[in-house]
């Protein structure tokens, strides 16, 4: 009966929502019934209104403009009022790091906690001393996310999934780092198009215009290795495979 009953009701959300989407949560269920063993066909045509039935318009389906064709256009831009997320709430975040790095890391969005740069709190605390173990730090490494503003549930939309990955992609390549570190299921998929443990294990090819290559490996997030410790032996795996021949 004593006890404060004061609770931040907003931050219990978000934090059931965040790990909920750690745990692999990806699809909303409703509480009306749904005949999942009869025909799909008939189903669709006994419950579906017209309205419903009509094609959604997504903001990636729409007509996107030309992304800038310089790194320092498109920082600019990224943060700028065309942005996708120039709408949302909250706190924007630069990439940061040089442009010529020969690596890049891409995670999914800022932390909550974040501030003013990528990856603060914990979580930026454990991917400074991940970069520390290969001989690294933020000064000679670009980092940059998916999103560069937090969404609410700390996840990436599904109606700008395309069009971030789109960006992310070109951002990348613009940067064209001898490797590219993917940290999260947000960033493999918008690189790689597959969650990390089906990306990890080895080294992707991407392409980019002109020629150029740049090798990806997808690892866990920070925030997932503070989770569940265990993974930071196959982080470390990971690690060794992004560094391995690069000078």
């Amino acid at each position: 009966m004593g006890a404060d009953q004061n609770h931040n009701w907003q931050a219990l959300a978000d934090s059931a929502l965040e790990w909920w989407r750690d745990a692999g949560v990806d699809t909303l269920v409703g509480d009306a019934p749904f005949q999942w063993l009869s025909d799909e066909a008939a189903h669709e045509e006994a419950v579906a209104s017209p309205a419903a039935r009509a094609p959604a318009v997504s903001a990636s389906a729409l007509p996107a403009a030309a992304l800038p064709a310089t790194a320092e256009e498109f920082l600019r831009w990224r943060i700028g009022e065309a942005a996708p997320e120039a709408g949302w709430g909250g706190a924007l975040v630069a990439a940061s790091g040089p442009v010529t790095a020969d690596l890049m890391v891409l995670i999914d969005c800022p932390e909550r906690d974040a501030g003013d740069s990528l990856l603060g709190g914990a979580a930026g605390r454990l991917f400074d001393r991940m970069l520390a173990a290969i001989g690294r730090s933020r000064d000679d490494v670009h980092l940059a996310s998916v999103c560069a503003r937090r969404p609410t549930a700390g996840r990436m939309p599904r109606d700008l999934e395309a069009r971030l990955s789109e960006i992310a992609r070109h951002h990348a390549g613009l940067v064209a780092p001898k490797r590219l570190l993917v940290l999260g299921d947000a960033a493999s998929r918008a690189i790689l198009s597959a969650n990390v443990m089906a990306a990890r294990g080895g080294l992707h090819v991407l392409n980019h215009d002109g020629g150029r290559v740049t090798a990806v490996a997808a690892s866990f997030h920070p925030r997932m290795l503070l989770e569940r410790p265990a993974l930071k032996a196959e982080s470390w795996k990971d690690l060794q495979l992004l560094i391995g021949g690069l000078s």
